[in-house]
């Protein structure tokens, strides 16, 4: 039976040493009912408690400081119901927990993940204007990334002495189950030493879309949060940014307009292909 485990070092209380308001929206009575009960012997006081069809009845009341929503099985009221529920904690400040099963968690993540994204965007414009024209490019970029691939090279015309740019050929990718084994012996390291001191999630997306790409796999956005280490948050400015510099592509998911999914783009690809390329028979001993 699933319950909230709520972990609290001090009483649940506000700045003014008010318990903090809990709503709670579950539509199986016995874990809105243990949810409640939890909440209660935690020191929250329960603002409201009800079925998740109540959502879509109207806004009137006030959500309390936290948000609980049980959503172990997603359909399109669902879906809008917690679209409407996302929505206005973010009006409103509240924090939202949303309580999950494996086979919805693409559903729910992907439709919380498309306002942070939003909300991100909207962060980095102000950022911009804030910045103004004035802001500093003295290495001649607006991106943090700086993405050149070798792909094209001088070389000689035929007999005139002249020359003439020909594009090279770009090497294949790497063996996918080679790049694989680079992933796991990059996640290894988190077993032994604190996981933020190696955090390089441009990297580790960078070559897990590699080996998707090899394998003619997609990888969902949800997914590639989970390959960069990092929070949902970071993952998405980080893969926000890769793509404005071109080294990420989003691709709608024509079945489910809801989903999407990021592959490397072309210039990404030759990248990475070269590199492997130079690394050469190497590569494996340098894991």
């Amino acid at each position: 039976m699933p319950q909230a485990n709520f972990a609290y070092s001090s009483p649940a209380n506000d700045a003014a040493g008010l318990p903090l308001a809990l709503s709670i929206f579950a539509d199986r009575g016995h874990v809105r009912d243990l949810l409640r009960e939890d909440a209660e012997a935690a020191g929250f006081r329960i603002a409201e408690a009800g079925d998740v069809a109540a959502l879509l009845e109207g806004d009137a009341r006030p959500l309390g400081e936290e948000v609980l929503l049980d959503c172990p099985a997603v359909d399109g009221a669902g879906l809008a119901a917690l679209a409407r529920l996302d929505l206005r904690a973010a009006n409103c400040g509240a924090h939202l927990i949303v309580s999950t099963t494996v086979a919805a968690l693409d559903d729910v993540f992907g439709l919380v993940l498309l306002r942070l994204t939003e909300q991100v965007g909207q962060i980095a414009q102000r950022l911009e204007r804030l910045e103004g024209p004035e802001r500093s490019r003295a290495d001649g970029r607006d991106s943090v990334f700086r993405f050149e691939s070798p792909s094209t090279a001088f070389a000689p015309s035929s007999g005139d002495g002249s020359e003439r740019l020909v594009r090279a050929a770009r090497p294949p990718l790497p063996d996918p189950r080679l790049v694989r084994r680079i992933i796991r012996q990059r996640q290894l390291r988190a077993r032994f030493f604190d996981g933020d001191l190696f955090a390089d999630p441009a990297w580790d997306m960078l070559l897990d879309l590699t080996a998707a790409r090899a394998e003619h796999a997609r990888v969902s956005v949800t997914s590639l949060c989970i390959a960069s280490g990092v929070p949902p948050t970071t993952a998405l400015r980080w893969i926000g940014q890769m793509t404005d510099a071109g080294l990420l592509q989003r691709v709608e998911d024509e079945t489910d307009r809801r989903r999407a999914f990021i592959t490397l783009s072309d210039q990404a690809a030759d990248g990475m292909a070269r590199y492997f390329a130079e690394l050469g028979s190497q590569a494996a001993a340098l894991v």
